[in-house]
């Protein structure tokens, strides 16, 4: 056992236990209430403003985001907190024009619209494009408290990789929407909460407090902020502004994880309420979250740095480091089971969303099954909950190849996500594309996007901007060449004619 894992001590292990054991009981308390597909999915379309707000914001910020942070800010400074300022774009689009379609059509997935705009084709391939992504991502979910806990303990990452792995696996098989929609809010106002404890604590043992923190930034360099049109240059005030809108609508507004916790909504002005209270949410959160970052360096400006000294490996290790060996006994345990639990109902609820969107736009699309009772949909659903989890435990050893796990996130949103937010703009905003333009588009949006991330050194922040833009164009372009649809195949179906309101909503 390394050195570092002694500072985790038998009331670390005794507080992360009961931890994850509390949110283990949270999350199957509500197994008793699953009857159908509605309520283990969308739990019963009844959750309030203020809870979707959090559960939003906690499936947007992770485990991955309490490592992912810190890291970023510890190694290249705070600025990456101006990306939030992308979804005062992203949000007012989510809201006003992708809601209501989601909602008053009562959508399971997002696909479906797809489907009743384009074709079934259309919608089979942007489905399986989010899967792939969410897999990819949810790879990264696993990987980050593995890290987390290879830190704190000193066991192997490949140990704690299938511990994560297989614990959440379990876990959410048997777990509905309810449960995680529960699980998340616990996480977020717990880590939050070590997250500002951990900045109050480190910088009272920084000889100058927050004028000698603010000092190391701008000696570093980690303060400045560059305003170079240069989309090569890795963060600038444009790629984080218009870049990051377009991230954040990739992940608002197609992703079936963000889109599942809006349709738990009671009504549309409940899920709409939600989103607008979430984005106030967003700046206090995330100024914690990057804040950390300079304050640990300047931190270890003062006591040495542990990246140089060999001490860890990777700067995404610098909180877990942190945390066992600054802070007194049982709050180690506490935080560092908070990270481990986060994720895990990250993983859950992306798990869940994968699930669903497989049932839904594959399973009972092509194989039509009409005396499937919900209970054998519901065995269904909890053996492809499985088969995702296997999946995702093979994937996560692949992570940290994609860099630091702030990059490899944005590189599979941006990669496999633009060119899936350029179709549903291209259906909703323009009246005169076709199904065969739209195909075309995303295909061609998919091979830009791919040789701007591996062919040129354009930033990962332009990413999701390049396949969504491409795919747009190039869309429409190829759809002057079909006929145009006809007023009643568009009919509820375009920014312009949205469908009506639900029944009683």
């Amino acid at each position: 056992m390394s050195q570092l894992s002694q500072h985790f001590n038998l009331l670390d292990y005794g507080v992360f236990g009961a931890y994850l054991l509390l949110t283990l009981a949270i999350g199957t308390w509500f197994i008793k209430g699953q009857r159908n597909l509605e309520e283990y999915f969308l739990a019963g379309r009844s959750i309030g403003s203020v809870i979707v707000a959090m559960t939003i914001l906690a499936s947007l910020f992770s485990g991955i985001s309490f490592l992912a942070a810190p890291s970023e800010g510890f190694a290249n400074g705070p600025i990456y907190f101006l990306v939030n300022l992308g979804f005062f774009i992203a949000t007012p689009i989510t809201t006003l024009i992708f809601l209501p379609f989601y909602y008053n059509a009562r959508f399971f997935t997002a696909y479906q619209y797809l489907e009743e705009r384009f074709s079934v084709h259309l919608r089979t391939l942007a489905s399986a494009s989010f899967i792939i992504r969410v897999l990819l991502w949810l790879a990264a979910a696993t990987y980050a408290p593995a890290l987390a806990l290879e830190q704190a303990t000193g066991m192997p990452l490949w140990f704690t990789i299938l511990c994560t792995g297989l614990l959440t696996t379990i876990y959410t098989t048997f777990g509905g929407m309810r449960a995680v929609i529960w699980t998340d809010v616990m996480q977020l106002v717990v880590l939050f909460t070590g997250q500002l404890a951990i900045v109050l604590i480190a910088v009272t043992r920084v000889p100058g407090g927050w004028g000698q923190v603010l000092a190391y930034g701008q000696q570093s360099g980690r303060l400045e902020l560059s305003l170079s049109p240069d989309p090569t240059v890795r963060l600038t005030l444009w790629g984080l502004i218009i870049g990051g809108a377009f991230m954040h609508l990739v992940q608002m507004a197609t992703d079936q994880v963000s889109v599942q916790r809006y349709l738990s909504a009671s009504s549309l002005k409940v899920a709409q309420r939600g989103l607008w209270l979430k984005l106030w949410l967003v700046l206090p959160v995330t100024v914690v979250f990057y804040g950390t970052g300079l304050v640990l360096y300047a931190f270890y400006q003062v006591y040495g740095d542990p990246v140089a000294a060999g001490k860890i490996t990777r700067a995404d290790q610098i909180l877990p480091h942190f945390v066992v060996t600054q802070l007194p006994h049982g709050l180690p345990g506490l935080f560092i089971a908070a990270i481990f639990a986060a994720s895990m109902s990250t993983i859950s609820a992306g798990i869940n969303s994968l699930t669903s969107a497989s049932l839904v736009d594959f399973y009972q699309r092509l194989w039509r099954r009409p005396d499937l009772t919900e209970k054998t949909q519901l065995r269904i659903a909890r053996w492809l909950t499985l088969i995702y989890g296997v999946i995702v435990v093979a994937l996560a050893f692949l992570v940290q190849r994609l860099g630091t796990l702030l990059e490899a996130t944005n590189k599979v949103i941006g990669l496999i996500g633009g060119p899936l937010i350029g179709i549903f703009l291209l259906g909703l905003l323009t009246r005169r594309a076709t199904a065969r333009g739209a195909l075309i588009g995303w295909i061609s949006g998919l091979i830009f996007t791919i040789w701007v991330c591996f062919g040129t050194q354009i930033s990962f922040l332009w990413y999701a901007m390049a396949g969504s833009l491409s795919t747009l164009i190039i869309g429409y372009a190829a759809s002057r060449f079909d006929r145009a649809p006809t007023p009643q195949q568009l009919k509820g179906l375009t920014w312009s004619e949205p469908p009506p309101p639900a029944e009683g909503k």
